[in-house]
């Protein structure tokens, strides 16, 4: 099982202490006060050898849902580029892609679990998202076409990048009033997107359940337990259409804001229907601040 940490504020994930190089045991010793805001101290470092590595192609960025009229802490972006309106035919966007060839690119985000995609009988409306502040994260439903997403795998296989498509998981549940999600996941909707990606022979290096429902949630919560039944649903699901299919998709769960009862449940009772567990942290905000470029290259705005 793989541990990834998501750091999100910088549309990425960040991998944790499994560099390649070596570095074992810490111990302090001897820290002391030397002065009003400093700390000295001298680290010992037991280099006995690796903890972990990566692997050459971890590289990866975050491709999201939001909208052309994103309004954001209190600014509109209208000419802001999600998956669902970006322009596939630039230039200077597939050659960057192509130059971090496989770069990890993951689609999804905040407005992931309001998503729904087309059926291929067209039976029913795809609808664009829509601004309605009322609504949890202030947009209404918005939906994938399948001509959008023939497009984007089209783009993806041109570049060479290795795609990671977080998935809806908040299909079939209520939202309670104390802000809980609750009931099963629905997983028709995802299984339909799912077997048309299969069957158009598009190429998906991950799939991943659900984005920051985890702990006490963005916007609402689910609890640990139903979250593993509902990754033990999709990794049934995967692996019966991808019976005949190798390799295999991976299964990541659950993208999200790191409690450590909550996580500990998911695992032992997930068990190895998880490829990866994913945490989101964002170090840097929101990525609002003037100050960003400085407090980027600023150790303390990087507590692990």
């Amino acid at each position: 099982m793989g541990f990834v940490f998501g750091m999100m504020g910088l549309s990425c994930w960040k991998v944790l202490a499994i560099f390649s190089y070596s570095f074992a045991v810490f111990s302090w010793v001897e820290i002391v006060k030397a002065g009003p805001a400093v700390l000295e101290g001298r680290l010992l470092i037991d280099g006995v050898g690796p903890i972990g590595s990566i692997d050459d192609d971890f590289v990866c960025a975050t491709l999201d849902w939001w909208p052309p009229e994103k309004c954001d802490y209190g600014t509109c972006s209208w000419d802001h580029a999600s998956l669902l309106n970006l322009d596939l035919s630039n230039k200077i966007l597939l050659n960057a892609i192509t130059a971090f060839s496989p770069l990890k690119i993951r689609l999804g985000g905040t407005l992931q679990d309001k998503v729904t995609y087309e059926a291929e009988d067209g039976q029913q409306p795809c609808l664009s998202f829509k601004k309605d502040t009322s609504q949890m994260f202030g947009f209404t439903p918005g939906c994938l076409p399948m001509i959008r997403w023939d497009q984007l795998n089209a783009f993806f296989k041109k570049t060479g990048a290795k795609i990671i498509f977080g998935l809806n998981a908040l299909t079939g549940r209520k939202i309670q009033s104390d802000g809980s999600a609750a009931g099963a996941w629905d997983y028709s909707n995802a299984e339909s997107l799912i077997r048309y990606t299969v069957k158009k022979n598009y190429s998906i290096f991950a799939w991943e359940l659900g984005n920051e429902l985890s702990g006490s949630g963005v916007g609402t919560r689910v609890s640990a337990g139903q979250y593993a039944s509902d990754t033990i649903s999709l990794h049934t699901t995967v692996l019966d259409i991808y019976k005949d299919i190798e390799p295999k998709p991976l299964i990541i769960s659950p993208g999200g804001f790191f409690d450590a009862a909550w996580f500990e449940e998911l695992v032992d009772k997930a068990t190895s229907s998880i490829d990866v567990v994913t945490h989101h942290i964002y170090n840097l905000g929101p990525g609002t601040s003037l100050c960003l470029g400085s407090n980027h290259a600023d150790i303390d705005y990087f507590s692990f």
